[in-house]
């Protein structure tokens, strides 16, 4: 008999807004009996019918409801549910030299736990609880169907299927993907490795950002840091008179290069160091750069780690701003849901005065439009970039 959970009074609310999740501890009593990763109907402490998802008793967040009506879980669903989100990245790049973005964003899509990034004719796909795990291979049919992919990989190495009870891998789901994916951004040419790559391979979160830093980098001495496998330090050197695309890692600078000898370009420079090490010793060389991009890795997975991640930014900015020319600009980005755009921007404020520049705040971005942010659910708003000017 499949499950039903029954909320405790009151706990209905937020999910009739629109979020999705339903946690353990919101439950007041489940009824029947099936296997995790199985449907189970989720009702109101008075019996309310509100939604059905999977349900997975191993993780603190018991069932991801994206059945809110009288939709059969299957095959059907998934393909009319990535069709849907098909038609919203049409009518965002239409018209635009770009043939990589985020076809589905999980909860955002009406599909939870679910991530699939299309890369030209391959899509990356990632699977973040048990029982979309469970329907992978409905998954890629349904893909299937509709795009005829030349090949599907399955990125299964995020660390938060561990708390899923799924195993970490990763593997071919479909025909065949190369060590190697060319595609454009931007009017850009540029490498992607899905299978090594960090997340699917590329952040497809930044790309309008990196197009928008273009006006900022203009015939100036600009400085990328955390670059990646180049994505702004590319964008960067299409006007820019020379780019320093720093990283720690040496695999990423390896793209980083190979994608600046694809483009054709000569004025992009790789510096393999630890970010906050090589802002001081180009401070100390007396270096000064025309903008300077900082896009670090997320410094706060949790809500512990916020006091911590706010000392770490607050550095790491600076250390920047310090490095910027007079008249100069700071583009600045958190990718940490944890630190809120009001915080980041207090951290902001107080960098400034301890390093004694005033700034003026140009533009407040955000993610891409292929990562849509539910209004009901704070956790699909993430990312954050700021361009400021430094006086």
């Amino acid at each position: 008999m499949p499950y039903t959970v029954y909320l405790k009074k009151g706990e209905e609310k937020r999910i009739l807004s629109g979020h999705s999740w339903v946690y353990a501890n919101e439950a007041a009593r489940i009824e029947g009996k099936d296997k995790n990763g199985s449907l189970a109907e989720v009702r109101s402490h008075d019996g309310q019918f509100i939604g059905k998802g999977y349900i997975n008793h191993l993780s603190k967040i018991l069932v991801r409801i994206f059945i809110r009506g009288g939709e059969e879980d299957g095959t059907a669903l998934y393909r009319d549910r990535l069709a849907a989100a098909a038609k919203l990245r049409e009518t965002l790049f239409d018209g635009q030299d770009t043939d990589c973005y985020r076809l589905a964003f999980g909860e955002a899509d009406d599909l939870p736990a679910l991530i699939v990034d299309r890369y030209g004719d391959y899509f990356a796909v990632e699977c973040l609880s048990l029982g979309v795990d469970m329907r992978k291979e409905m998954i890629a049919e349904a893909l299937v169907s509709l795009f005829s992919p030349k090949g599907i990989y399955l990125r299964g190495d995020a660390a938060v299927r561990r708390k899923e009870g799924l195993p970490l891998e990763n593997g071919t789901l479909y025909g065949e993907v190369p060590d190697e994916i060319r595609v454009r951004e931007n009017g850009l040419q540029l490498i992607v490795d899905v299978k090594n790559g960090q997340k699917t391979g590329y952040f497809l979160d930044q790309k309008e950002n990196r197009f928008a830093a273009r006006r900022y980098c203009r015939g100036r001495r600009v400085l990328d840091c955390f670059c990646n496998s180049g994505g702004f330090s590319l964008n960067a050197a299409t006007v820019a008179e020379k780019v320093v695309a720093l990283d720690i890692s040496r695999f990423a600078l390896d793209t980083v290069e190979k994608n600046a000898a694809l483009n054709g370009f000569t004025n992009i420079e790789t510096m393999c160091a630890d970010a906050f090490d090589a802002l001081r010793s180009l401070r100390a060389a007396k270096e000064k750069f025309g903008c300077v991009i900082l896009d670090p890795p997320a410094f706060c997975k949790s809500a512990a780690e916020v006091k911590d991640a706010y000392r770490g930014y607050k550095d790491v900015n600076i250390a920047a701003m310090k490095l910027v020319e007079r008249g100069g600009f700071l583009i600045t980005c958190s990718c940490s849901h944890y630190m809120t755009a009001t915080l980041f921007e207090k951290m902001l404020k107080e960098s400034a005065q301890n390093c004694g520049r005033r700034a003026k705040i140009l533009e407040m971005r955000v993610q891409a439009p292929d990562h849509p942010a539910l209004l009901a659910a704070d956790e699909t708003s993430y990312l954050k970039a700021f361009v400021l000017q430094i006086l």
